[in-house]
């Protein structure tokens, strides 16, 4: 085989690989997530596609959609207790995801994912 034809099909090879894994990396685990959020109790004031005392996930999904820092935005949320405002607009601090084991990070990127992926 020709250098050539090796950094051709080492080129192919390598974008195939970076393919795999960004699949890979953009599906997250919804049953993990689900589990975390029925854990956390957060189906009390969300629902997947119904608006509740806070916004549905759907809802939530489409504010961010295409936002670079949503990601981000939705983690600090979730870990900080920043304030939620609610619909008779009145201001709670939400509520911080707890995870087994503590402040797992992985966790809570995952139900970030989830969410926005609804």
């Amino acid at each position: 085989m020709t250098q050539a034809k090796q950094i051709l099909r080492a080129l192919v090879m390598g974008a195939a690989a970076l393919t795999f894994a960004s699949f890979a990396h953009a599906a997250p685990d919804a049953e993990a997530a689900k589990a975390l959020a029925k854990q956390n109790n957060c189906f009390k004031c969300h629902a997947i596609d119904k608006d509740k005392d806070g916004p549905s996930y759907h809802s939530v999904a489409e504010k961010y959609k295409g936002k670079p820092n949503a990601e981000a935005k939705l983690i600090n949320h979730l870990t900080s207790g920043e304030k939620a405002k609610f619909p008779d607009g009145h201001e709670e601090e939400h509520k911080i995801v707890k995870t087994s084991p503590p402040k797992d990070p992985e966790q809570v990127k995952n139900l970030v994912d989830w969410i926005l992926a609804q």
